[in-house]
């Protein structure tokens, strides 16, 4: 299972974190929500394979420690005992952008950690793309500090810094709107003046993936 290489996580029939929903994650489960700045854009690697592209920043929220941590390109090494040691990956757009293009960074595969791509839940429902900044504003009253054609030319101004901020501020939004889903059963976007809500089945979210993860790095 999943989760073999820590304690074992746990799932309460009484869960103390959203009591509205017979699954929820309790401090054993260890979740990391991430996102990725570039460094380029794909009309300059004449594709559209993410793995192409280079990472300029990942930023983290690990719910272990409750903390948020960026890293640049050089230092992707200091992130990789983190995933070695965690249960669940969330983002937005992340299994599609994300986690392959980390994961061609990564030593081990990525894609053999449990992963919640949250545009894919919503899709999945409502048969259509929604921007990470809808569903914010929608669910928290709240929206995106920039887009990415603004990181990337603060990145290239060398405002690393403000790239940082920006890509933390994503991985926030994409926490918050996780942590909403499981404690509501739904999310809310806001289209055309106006908010709408999208129930989504949390149930199984929490639950362990079938498949072990390879822990490749002795860490």
């Amino acid at each position: 299972m999943l989760f073999s290489r820590r304690r074992a996580a746990k799932v309460s029939s009484k869960p103390a974190l959203c009591p509205a929903f017979l699954v929820c994650y309790t401090p054993d489960v260890r979740i990391i929500t991430f996102d990725i700045e570039t460094a380029n854009w794909f009309n300059e690697t004449g594709g559209n394979d993410p793995a192409d592209l280079q990472i300029a920043v990942v930023g983290v929220h690990d719910s272990e420690t409750d903390s948020y941590t960026s890293y640049l390109e050089s230092e992707l090494p200091k992130l990789w005992p983190i995933l070695e040691r965690t249960d669940m990956l969330v983002g937005y757009n992340s299994d599609h952008f994300d986690v392959p293009l980390l994961n061609k960074y990564y030593p081990g595969d990525l894609t053999r950690i449990k992963s919640l791509d949250l545009m894919i839940e919503v899709h999945a429902v409502l048969n259509k793309r929604l921007r990470l900044d809808a569903i914010a504003e929608g669910t928290l009253g709240e929206g995106k500090s920039g887009d990415g054609s603004k990181s990337l030319q603060w990145w290239r101004a060398g405002e690393i810094d403000k790239v940082r901020e920006y890509c933390l501020k994503d991985v926030e939004l994409t926490r918050k709107i996780f942590d909403y889903a499981l404690k509501n059963g739904s999310v809310k976007y806001k289209e055309l003046g106006g908010i709408r809500e999208i129930k989504l089945d949390v149930s199984k979210w929490l639950l362990p993936k079938s498949t072990a993860m390879t822990f490749s790095m002795g860490f």
